[in-house]
């Protein structure tokens, strides 16, 4: 590793560094194997190495690579209309990460009322334990006081309270309220997941205010719950969706997606994006959408979602003392440990060779690529499973070294 950094502080990183990967699997700089249950943060749907996605790169670097959105990108034509016709929505803007993409949501919720003579509407209602990004126009809509902290006023225009409770939600609609902004599935915040019926009373309570609803499925979308969008398993449709990270298998894209009427008034000079959608990012989420819709690929997605809950629950019945509950829907798992998260990510990742990441209110949080098999599962399991029995030894031999 170098001595002296030249990047910014701002991660507290490993001394890892991955040289390759294969499919679950990826190799660390002294030739190291590890199970990948992080996925880059649900960004590697695809895992590693996917023979697809890598010609569709190598095809596409043949072309060419950029030439901005003022010319027609057939890549991205395609891309949209893909879209569309896969989802709710009748109009795409492509981003290159899942920040951009919620920005262009608010935005275009705000000026939906704006090119309805109703400029004052602009507030969104957002839920804690949420996150939508790192611009200061996310992390205000997120509202977590420690990403807000340091970086001067937080943005206007949002109100916050705690998901699962519509009669809060009503208390906060007011003459200003534009829209309701929330993640089917909580990522960072923890790995909550929203009930259908929570769901479906935003969506009544949007209806009967004229707001528009807004999801945020970056990380719970394109097909990590084993359903397209997480949104489905309520049955309800928005008005406009955030996404990225897996939409591009590992290349920086994102979208904003929405109803014809919700993006009528998004035109020339409203928005716009330097890098999104340009010919290499759309060519990858072509190739991504290839496989998330081959024939049986979301029916494999939900069945291993459902063994992983299966396993879990095995691992809280073996551990009561460790695992405290289990969250989450389909393959974004989260597991409410007893021991610190950040110091067990680090133990299954040094000890046992593991990946996972942590949320916040101390949950171990589980991403595994969608190709994950059930051999995978009981594999990251019994290292899991491990992990817990390291700790319950180290204890009883300082127990034992203390009498």
């Amino acid at each position: 590793m170098f001595a002296m950094s030249a990047l910014y502080g701002t991660y507290a990183r490993s001394d890892l560094a991955f040289e390759r990967g294969e499919g679950m699997r990826l190799y660390d700089q002294h030739g190291r194997e590890f199970l990948d249950f992080h996925s880059g943060i649900a960004v590697n749907a695809l895992g590693h190495g996917d023979p697809h996605l890598v010609a569709a790169l190598k095809a596409a670097a043949d072309k060419v690579w950029h030439t901005s959105n003022v010319f027609t990108i057939p890549e991205q034509e395609r891309l949209g209309q893909r879209l569309v016709e896969s989802t709710f929505a009748d109009k795409v803007f492509f981003t290159n990460s899942g920040a951009e993409a919620l920005e262009c949501a608010i935005k275009t919720a705000r000026h939906y009322f704006f090119a309805k003579g109703q400029p004052d509407r602009y507030e969104v209602i957002a839920f804690t334990g949420s996150f939508h990004g790192r611009t200061l126009g996310t992390i205000a809509a997120g509202g977590n006081p420690s990403y807000l902290e340091g970086f001067g006023p937080p943005m206007p225009g949002f109100k916050h309270t705690a998901p699962g409770d519509l009669d809060a939600v009503r208390a906060l609609v007011g003459p200003q309220s534009c829209a309701i902004l929330i993640e089917p599935v909580q990522g960072e915040g923890g790995v909550t997941a929203m009930s259908a019926e929570f769901l479906q009373g935003l969506r009544q309570i949007c209806d009967e205010n004229d707001m528009l609803l807004i999801f945020d499925e970056v990380q719970c979308g394109f097909g990590r719950t084993g359903r397209f969008f997480a949104f489905e398993w309520a049955g309800i449709a928005p008005d406009i969706v955030a996404v990225a990270k897996a939409i591009g298998g590992g290349f920086p894209l994102g979208a904003c997606l929405a109803t014809e009427a919700a993006a009528a008034s998004m035109v020339p000079g409203t928005h716009g994006s330097t890098y999104g959608g340009n010919p290499l990012g759309c060519a990858m989420g072509n190739a991504v959408l290839d496989r998330i819709q081959a024939p049986g690929f979301l029916d494999h997605v939900a069945q291993m979602g459902q063994r992983l809950a299966w396993h879990l629950q095995q691992l809280a019945q073996k551990y009561p003392d460790y695992v405290l509950e289990l969250r989450g829907k389909g393959l974004l798992a989260g597991i409410k440990i007893a021991p610190p998260v950040r110091d067990f990510v680090a133990r299954l990742r040094d000890d046992h060779q593991l990946l996972a990441i942590g949320a916040g209110d101390n949950v171990l949080r589980l991403l595994p690529p969608l190709i994950v098999s059930e051999a995978d599962i009981e594999d990251a399991m019994s290292r899991i499973g491990a992990a817990f029995d390291a700790i319950e030894a180290e204890t009883a031999a300082t127990a034992a070294a203390g009498s």
